[in-house]
């Protein structure tokens, strides 16, 4: 039996590259921060109104990757996250809003699937709808307030607005919401 060809070249030459330490430390906190925080960056995404929440989110994490060297503290990713949502979310609303103006309307109604039907109960779905008809600030301000129990402060920062028009957004958002849940009954 002839003997197994050499590799051509040094051993060294061969093994993968080591990444420096600060690119280890980038794929290692951006993982972390993954796993605390995915499922409720999905959640945040569906609540604000994404028609793509998934890719909402992924593009969210995609941001904060290549910016993860210069962030200052590394403590405030999940709020740079969560702004990040929150500014993704908007932007492709808006999007959409001008894209559908140029579009013609279908003439069937849209339809809920079995699956998401089932999953919601009556309240839940008022609720919901509800929460679509608000403006995207009022929205925003509640979603984060009472779905991820944020403080002002914390609401301000991802919205990019001060404390005080967080404090109107959130009493005319619920103002509308109980509006609408007394209506219904």
């Amino acid at each position: 039996m002839a003997p197994a060809p050499q590799p051509a070249g040094p051993p060294e030459a061969l093994a993968p590259a080591v990444s420096d330490p600060a690119e280890l430390e980038r794929e290692a906190g951006v993982a972390r921060l993954f796993e605390r925080h995915y499922a409720s960056m999905l959640r945040l995404a569906v609540l604000l109104g994404a028609d793509d929440p998934e890719n909402v989110v992924a593009e969210a994490y995609y941001q904060i990757y290549r910016k993860w060297r210069r962030l200052k503290d590394t403590e405030a990713a999940e709020a740079y996250l969560r702004s990040t949502v929150c500014n993704l979310t908007r932007m492709r609303i808006r999007h959409l809003q001008v894209a559908r103006k140029h579009e013609e309307k279908p003439t069937e109604e849209v339809v809920a699937s079995a699956e998401s039907t089932a999953l919601l109960h009556d309240d839940q779905r008022v609720l919901i709808r509800a929460l679509q008809q608000l403006p995207a600030r009022q929205r925003e301000a509640l979603v984060l307030r009472h779905w991820l129990g944020l403080k002002e402060q914390e609401i301000a920062a991802a919205m990019g607005i001060s404390c005080g028009s967080v404090k109107t957004h959130t009493a005319r958002g619920i103002a509308a919401l109980t509006q609408a849940m007394e209506a219904r009954r």
